[in-house]
């Protein structure tokens, strides 16, 4: 372990040599990659400094242990090799899950989707559930949530919205929000008090950046269009919604969000080209697809991971077997004790297979 993090600190102290090179500094491209390369490894750097510093203490206060020392001194150096001693393991502990593989998209911002499925009316007030859920968790953590493109419904809810989550690490955490989320309770529209079930489905997209993802404006066909409201009503006569389609892979992306045709494009192509990154991704790391899948499942949309049961006020994912009592709070957007729980559970995993 510690040879791979003197090799670690070895490529962070040539990254600082090339970041000050005027050919680096000239080229947007290099700069950019480096500059990702070491945000990336930083904090192994500093964790890994951190712990030769104590170390280092422990074994000088430990020699000092060796030597004619008074009854007084000794028990104060005692003390601090004691306190010292009880920093070292979890350091410890921490470099080891910092040397893990990490996700290349984990500091990136995110697109999600979210489409009420089955259950009609109830499933797309849920899907309003969801969105709102996830806005007050990015917030909480000091991201910026942006609304892209929605169909609202009469009721309040959406047949689907799209969003992006803007945030250093956004991916990191709600990557593990992919699938499909259950609920069960009594809709509103229900008379008898009969509990429904209605499900709407989480994609969770990386966003991707041009240099990422190279597509031609020539396989790319842009349609307008009116915008419309909620039953299909126009409520804009201008053309200012815009339809995106990639020729090659046949994705399809509409943005109807803003007033302005130059700013719906803007939003279309942020989420048509993490839609292709996503694609492309997913069919070129096959191998790592399935390391997620042995950890917190398979991310596919399909895959049901959550249940939220409003009689019992309780939230169950299914990945990990964790139920909580905390349904309102978990809608108020506090998902941290899941969040955490998965974050754990693919760590412990990947550090049993890396001791395999």
């Amino acid at each position: 372990m510690f040879d791979r993090l003197e090799a670690v600190e070895e490529r962070y102290e040539k990254l600082n040599e090339l970041l000050m090179d005027p050919d680096v500094i000239s080229d947007t491209n290099k700069l950019r990659e480096y500059s990702k390369e070491q945000a990336s490894i930083e904090e192994t750097v500093q964790t890994y400094r951190q712990y030769k510093e104590i170390k280092g203490q422990y074994d000088e206060a430990k020699e000092m242990l060796r030597e004619d020392l008074d009854s007084e001194m000794r028990e104060m150096v005692k003390m601090e090799v004691d306190e010292l001693e009880d920093q070292i393991p979890p350091l410890e502990d921490k470099l080891r899950i910092l040397l893990l593989p990490k996700d290349p998209n984990d500091e990136k911002n995110v697109i999600v989707e979210i489409r009420g499925a089955a259950g009609g009316d109830e499933a797309a007030l849920f899907a309003g559930d969801l969105y709102r859920m996830y806005a007050r968790y990015a917030e909480a953590q000091g991201w910026r949530p942006e609304v892209i493109e929605s169909s609202p419904t009469e009721l309040g809810g959406f047949k689907e919205i799209i969003f992006m989550i803007n945030g250093k690490g956004a991916f990191s955490k709600m990557k593990y929000e992919n699938g499909a989320h259950r609920v069960q309770r009594v809709p509103s529209t229900e008379s008898g008090g009969r509990i429904h079930t209605s499900t709407a489905t989480v994609a969770v997209l990386p966003e991707a950046e041009e240099v990422e993802v190279d597509i031609n404006e020539k396989d790319i066909r842009v349609d307008t269009f009116a915008s419309s409201g909620p039953g299909g009503q126009s409520v804009n006569t201008t053309m200012s919604a815009v339809r995106l389609t990639h020729l090659p892979t046949g994705v399809v992306v509409s943005c109807q969000d803003e007033k302005s045709q130059i700013k719906n494009k803007e939003k279309a192509m942020k989420v048509l080209r993490a839609r292709i990154y996503d694609k492309f991704q997913k069919e070129a790391e096959a191998e790592y697809a399935q390391h997620r899948k042995s950890a917190v499942g398979s991310g596919d949309r399909s895959e049901r991971i959550r249940t939220y049961n409003f009689p019992q006020s309780r939230v169950t994912d299914h990945r990990i077997g964790l139920t909580l009592q905390k349904l309102e709070q978990i809608l108020q957007g506090k998902l941290d004790e899941i969040i955490d729980q998965l974050v754990m559970e693919e760590q412990s995993r990947a550090m049993e297979e890396a001791g395999e």
